[in-house]
């Protein structure tokens, strides 16, 4: 993202302390936060944008531009990192793009015999539910090699956070007839949300629902450490309490 007039650059920096403010104003944690005064001290900028030649008050990285990213694509750009927020300042490199969420697809013409799933993702139980920015879900099928069985889809970022729970309530159709799902296959849910700190969107933690599990009504399935294991071979719960993604499953039938 190479900037063809110095005021991009400027614009780009604005977009960041922007953004920190963001931040700063969903967090509860009081410490280097962007405060209303220093937003303020942008003002001139923004007034002289075209000529504005001078030192930029904040020393911040500009925003790259987000580019979209196809279904779970940022996966291969992750690396490890604390769950503690710190480290790592605002001049992350440019490489960590979030995806621009939301890529629901509508549900599948029925079929004489075949049996189509809707899973309604409720809310999901965390004890930060409130610090997370923008979170939603990656819901993807895979086989017991972790090769996907239907396209990936991500949910809108939530509806709401509130106490320890995200709520999403959203209706997610799954692109295949259930008796043409491979045995082995399983349903994941990673719940992802952005990191201003290091610029790009990052899984907290996923959930999968297997085979036997489908069926209607209420579930709740238990939260796992990423990275995602869609192979399911070396699972460790999230934390010691129990935290859960709530579902709600529908069946529809010829």
């Amino acid at each position: 993202s190479e900037f063809f007039f110095p005021f991009q650059k400027t614009i780009a920096k604005i977009a960041t302390c922007l953004e920190l403010r963001s931040a700063a104003l969903q967090s509860t944690q009081s410490q280097d936060e962007f405060k209303l005064e220093d937003l303020k001290k942008l003002e001139p900028i923004l007034k002289n944008i075209l000529t504005y030649n001078k030192e930029f008050p904040f020393d911040v990285q500009p925003v790259p531009l987000r580019k979209i990213l196809a279904p779970g694509e940022e996966e291969h750009l992750e690396f490890e990192e604390d769950d503690e927020e710190g480290g790592a300042g605002a001049g992350s490199p440019d490489s960590f793009p979030a995806r621009v969420p939301g890529t629901l697809l509508p549900r599948l013409p029925s079929e004489p015999g075949m049996t189509l799933l809707t899973i309604n993702i409720e809310k999901i139980g965390l004890k930060d539910a409130g610090q997370c920015i923008d979170p939603y879900i990656t819901v993807s099928v895979k086989d017991l090699n972790g090769i996907d069985l239907t396209p990936v889809q991500d949910t809108p970022v939530a509806l709401r956070k509130e106490d320890t729970y995200v709520h999403f309530n959203v209706d997610i159709e799954i692109q295949k007839h259930i008796e043409r799902l491979t045995k082995g296959a399983a349903i994941f849910f990673e719940f992802k949300h952005y990191k201003p700190k290091k610029r790009f969107t990052s899984t907290k933690c996923f959930a999968f629902m297997e085979m036997d599990e489908i069926k209607p009504g209420a579930i709740v399935i238990e939260l796992y450490k990423k990275p995602t294991d869609f192979k399911r071979k070396k699972l460790q719960l999230l934390t010691k309490k129990p935290l859960y993604l709530h579902l709600h499953q529908t069946l529809h039938k010829e």
